[in-house]
C-alpha cells in the first residue's frame, strides 16, 4: 500500500513502523508534525516535552530502560538539548535511541541558519540524511536497528524541504519490538568522570565500526552514468542535483553522512574526472573529502547562505543565467509578518509603546512581531527565555548607571516561559533586579500552530493533563502577592495602570495577560458574532485605530474601515478611537 506524504508524517510512520515505544520533543518548525503524526498511532506512547533537552532527557530515560526511544527538534532546539545529547554518546542505548534534527536552511522560521551537520562528529554520533519521504520512512526504521546494533544514539537530519514537502511512501506493518530487561550497569550509565574515561575509547572504536559498515551500507547509493563528471550529495541537494544533470553526471548520494564512508568516497572519485559536491550552507562535506586529497568543486561557485534550488546549482556549475518566470497579470501584495486580527498581544503592546522610557526584551513566539512596525516595541530578540535572563543584565546596566528613568519590560509566552523562561525570573529573584516580566499566557502553543503545553491542560495524545498555574508558580518562586498583576490585555485602561505600576516599582514585578489566542476554534466560535464598524459620518481618518496594527482595520478612498470577517469584536480599536466613531456590533465578549 502507497500514501502521499510529507517528510514528517512519513518520519513519523518510520517510527510507528519501527516499533518505537516512547516519544517526546518540543514543537519547532519544520520538526512539529513529526510528534503530532506520531500521537495518532496510539501503540506509542507521546508527550510534549517543556523544552527540548527535557525530551532528550526523557527519550534517553525510556532507551536506558530498554524501550526504543525518539526525541526530535529543530536545529535550535539541538543548542538546548546538547547536554545529554553529547553524553549518551558516551552512554550508549538499550533501547534503539533516535534523534530527528531538522535544519532550517534560508531560515524561514528561525533566528539563524546553522548546519547542524558539524552536530554528529562533535557528539561523535552517527547521522542520516534522507532526501524523500520514502527515505524519511526506510532511515528512520534503519536508524533504530544501527542505534541497537552499535549501542549508539542516532542522528537523523533533515531539511525544511524535506520535512514540508510529499512524496509516495510505501506502507508496511508495524514491528513489535519487545522492551529490553534493564539491568542496572554503572560503569555504562553512570558518567562520572573516571566511568566517563573508561567510556571515551568505546566511543572511539565504535566509529571506526561505524565507518566500515557505512562503506557498503545500502544506506549510500551510486548512480553510474559517465566516468567524465561525478556529484557527491546528500539529502534535498540530491534531487536539486538529479533535476540539474540529469544522465550527465554520476552520483554518489551519502546517506549517511558521518562517519563517512571514505573507502567508497574514494573508489567513486578514482572512476571520474571532475568531482563536484553538491550541499547546502556549510561545506561539510566538501571540506572532509578535500582532506582526503581529493579536488573538488563546491562551495568556491555554490552560495553559503540560504537554500539551493536547481536554478542556483544551474548558474553556479553550468553558466546558465536563472530562467525569467512568467510576467503575471495579477501581484499579489507584499504583506509583512503582523499579529493575527484580534491578537490578545497586540492589546498590551499598545498599551505599553506609548512610553518611550520602557525597553523591551522579546523572545521566540508570535509576541516577536511587536517589533514591526506599526507597533515597534521590542528592542531584542536573542533566543527562547532570553528575555527574561537578557533583560536582567539589561537592567543592572541601567542600575549601575544610575538611570531610575528607563526600565526593562521583559516580554514571553507561556509555552516559552515553560520553555526556558523560569531560570531567568529565578534570577531576578535571587540577585534582587527590579525587572518587570511580562508573561503572555494566551493558553496555547501559538507560532508553531497551537500545541498543547504545561499550562493548557491537555496532553499531546488529547488526555487531560496537569494544569501548571502561572500565578502560584511565580508566587512559589518569591514574587511577593503585592508585585503579581493578572490582567486581561484588551483591556487599555487597566493595563496602563499595571504598566504604571510595574515601571515605579523597585522589586522583581511580574505582569500575567491571560487571554486565549484569536485563533483557537472555541475563540472563534465563541466570538463569530463580535466585532465593530466605523460610523463614516464620526470618523475624522486620524489613523489612531490604523496605528493599532490590526490587519482587519484598512484603508480605501482615503477612509478607514473594519473588515466584518476579520474582525472577532476584541474592541481594542473602539477603546483607542478619540471620537468614539467606532461602535459595538453583534454579541461581543468583550464589552
Amino acid at each position: 500500500m502507497k500514501a502521499l506524504m510529507t517528510g514528517n508524517e512519513a518520519l513519523a510512520r518510520g517510527a510507528f513502523e519501527a516499533g518505537v515505544h516512547f516519544a517526546s520533543a518540543y514543537p519547532g518548525t519544520p520538526s512539529t508534525e513529526i510528534l503530532e503524526n506520531l500521537s495518532q498511532y496510539k501503540e506509542v506512547y507521546s508527550e510534549w516535552a517543556p523544552n527540548e533537552k527535557v525530551g532528550m532527557e526523557a527519550a534517553s530515560g525510556a532507551s536506558i530502560m530498554g524501550a526504543r526511544a525518539l526525541t526530535t527538534m529543530k536545529h535550535v532546539g539541538l543548542n538546548v538539548a546538547a547536554d545529554p545529547f553529547f553524553t549518551m554518546a558516551y552512554i550508549g542505548v538499550l533501547g534503539g535511541f533516535v534523534i530527528i534534527n531538522a535544519d532550517d536552511p534560508g531560515m524561514h522560521s528561525s533566528q539563524n541558519e546553522q548546519d547542524n551537520r558539524f552536530y554528529a562528529p562533535h557528539a561523535k554520533v552517527p547521522m542520516l540524511e534522507p532526501s524523500d519521504s520514502e527515505e524519511c520512512r526506510i532511515f528512520t526504521k534503519k536508524a533504530f536497528e544501527i542505534s541497537e546494533e552499535f549501542d549508539t544514539p542516532v542522528m537523523i537530519r533533515t531539511t525544511t524541504r524535506v520535512n514540508h514537502s510529499k512524496s509516495l511512501v510505501t506502507l508496511e506493518d508495524r514491528v513489535e519490538i519487545p522492551v529490553r530487561e534493564y539491568k542496572k550497569d554503572k560503569l555504562k550509565n553512570v558518567m562520572t568522570p573516571g566511568h566517563a574515561q573508561r567510556r571515551h575509547p568505546i566511543v572511539e572504536e565504535r566509529l571506526k565500526s561505524l565507518e566500515i559498515y557505512n562503506c557498503h551500507s545500502a544506506l549510500n547509493k551510486v548512480e553510474k552514468h559517465t566516468e567524465q563528471l561525478g556529484i557527491i550529495t546528500s539529502g534535498i541537494s540530491y534531487a536539486y542535483a538529479k533535476e540539474v544533470f540529469g544522465e550527465s553526471a554520476s552520483y554518489l548520494k551519502l546517506g549517511m553522512t558521518f562517519p563517512l564512508p571514505k573507502e567508497l568516497i574514494q573508489e567513486f572519485a578514482k572512476e571520474m574526472r571532475e568531482i563536484i559536491v553538491i550541499e547546502e550552507n556549510e561545506p561539510y562535506l566538501e571540506k572532509e573529502i578535500k582532506a582526503m586529497g581529493i579536488h573538488c568543486t563546491g562551495r568556491d561557485v555554490l552560495p553559503t547562505c540560504g537554500e539551493l534550488n536547481p536554478e542556483i546549482i544551474r548558474e553556479a556549475f553550468l553558466s546558465e543565467s536563472p530562467k525569467i518566470p512568467p510576467v503575471m497579470e495579477s501581484k499579489a501584495p507584499t504583506r509583512p509578518p503582523v499579529l493575527c486580527a484580534g491578537c490578545p498581544h497586540r492589546g498590551f503592546f499598545n498599551a505599553l509603546k506609548t512610553d518611550k522610557d520602557i525597553i523591551a526584551s522579546g523572545d521566540i513566539g508570535c509576541y516577536t512581531l511587536g517589533a514591526m512596525d506599526p507597533i515597534n516595541v521590542t528592542d531584542t530578540v536573542i533566543c527562547m527565555g532570553a528575555s527574561i535572563s537578557a533583560g536582567t543584565g539589561m537592567q543592572k546596566i541601567l542600575e549601575l548607571q544610575g538611570d531610575k528613568k528607563k526600565k526593562i519590560f521583559s516580554f514571553i509566552g507561556d509555552s516559552t516561559f515553560f520553555h526556558s523562561g523560569i531560570t531567568g525570573l529565578v534570577n531576578s529573584i535571587y540577585n534582587k533586579i527590579p525587572l518587570v516580566t511580562v508573561i503572555m499566557d494566551n493558553r496555547t502553543t501559538g507560532m508553531t500552530g497551537h500545541q498543547q503545553n504545561p499550562g493548557t491542560g491537555k496532553t499531546l495524545m488529547g488526555e487531560t493533563a496537569g494544569d501548571i498555574n502561572i500565578p502560584m508558580l511565580v508566587r512559589s518562586l518569591g514574587i511577593k502577592d503585592e508585585n503579581i498583576k493578572i490582567i486581561n490585555p484588551y483591556y487599555q485602561e487597566k493595563a496602563k495602570e499595571v504598566i504604571k505600576a510595574a515601571k515605579a516599582c523597585e522589586e522583581p514585578f511580574v505582569i500575567i495577560t491571560q487571554e486565549p489566542c484569536a485563533l483557537l476554534k472555541e475563540v472563534q466560535v465563541l466570538r463569530r458574532n463580535s466585532y465593530v464598524e466605523i460610523d463614516q459620518e464620526k470618523c475624522k481618518k486620524c489613523k489612531t485605530c490604523v496605528r493599532t496594527g490590526c490587519p482587519a482595520i484598512f484603508m480605501k478612498d482615503g477612509s478607514v474601515f473594519i473588515d466584518r470577517e476579520m474582525c472577532n469584536g476584541c474592541t481594542l480599536c473602539y477603546q483607542v478611537c478619540p471620537f468614539q466613531a467606532i461602535e459595538k456590533k453583534g454579541d461581543l465578549v468583550h464589552a
